[in-house]
């Protein structure tokens, strides 16, 4: 699960804007008046003729923006209302020196309890998503088994033979060379090889292991593989979501076969 948390105080930390690092637990009070950090003037517009510590100092606002931005943008798909404004105003503050409006182990409590309320948020929202994907994917395969061309194994997996091939077929044993293409049910593409790339068949997803073995050498097919047989809830990569059924055309390249026990043996 995505660390939200940690990103976001890592970013705080990293530049400096981490109030509960500060050694004083004393609040400001009302009269407290804090001077706008003063705007960095340069001879010329040109970005090309920058200094180089004016160089250094836009690099670092960019990167602490866009990281600040990727968390906001989270707290707003998880509906946390997240008052930027405050924000604004604070880093400001410990930017020229001011000291925190509250207490060092109140900051810390609150930060604390708000990390709890957004893993809790994560947890259910992936739980939300993972059901709503399985049963997407169930309606799916309901639908693909219909079509002409499409067998179902025993364990649920579905295929269609493109190009049969010729010869034997592999064993999961044996270590196979193939290009494919993966894509979700609604055709986007999650991956794709860019070369031939070969494997061990016993080394990858069960949808994979068992569909490779129904193809001949040369041969090319369409699987389409429920989530029990893929990553289940378990997502390898953000593009993948969780329980997902996914969609691969394989083409079998080429197998190399397992040394037998005997061969092993007298080598």
């Amino acid at each position: 699960m995505k660390k939200f948390f940690c990103t976001f105080l890592a970013s705080a930390v990293a530049f400096g804007v981490a109030a509960c690092g500060s050694e004083s637990n004393a609040s400001s009070t009302d009269n407290t008046k804090v001077q706008p950090v003063a705007e960095t003037k340069t001879a010329t517009d040109n970005k090309s003729d920058y200094t180089f510590e004016q160089k250094v100092a836009v690099s670092f606002g960019a990167v602490a923006g866009a990281n600040f931005k990727k968390s906001f943008d989270e707290m707003k798909d998880l509906d946390v209302n997240f008052d930027k404004a405050l924000f604004i105003k604070s880093f400001t503050a410990a930017i020229n020196g001011a000291e925190p409006e509250f207490s060092e182990s109140d900051m810390q409590a609150a930060l604390e309890e708000f990390g709890r309320k957004m893993q809790t948020k994560q947890i259910e929202k992936m739980k939300a998503e993972s059901e709503k994907n399985l049963k997407a994917g169930e309606a799916f395969l309901a639908e693909n088994a219909k079509k002409d061309g499409v067998k179902t194994t025993e364990s649920g997996l579905q295929y269609k033979i493109i190009t049969p091939g010729e010869g034997e077929s592999p064993v999961a044993k044996d270590t196979v060379k193939v290009n494919y293409r993966g894509t979700l049910i609604d055709g986007t593409e999650f991956d794709k090889s860019q070369e031939p790339i070969e494997f061990g068949l016993d080394h990858v997803i069960p949808g994979w292991t068992e569909g490779l073995q129904l193809l001949k050498k040369g041969g090319k097919a369409e699987f389409y593989i429920p989530a029990k047989l893929a990553y289940g809830e378990h997502s390898p990569s953000p593009a993948i979501p969780a329980n997902a059924v996914l969609v691969f055309e394989v083409e079998l390249l080429d197998i190399k076969k397992a040394s037998s026990g005997k061969e092993a043996a007298s080598k």
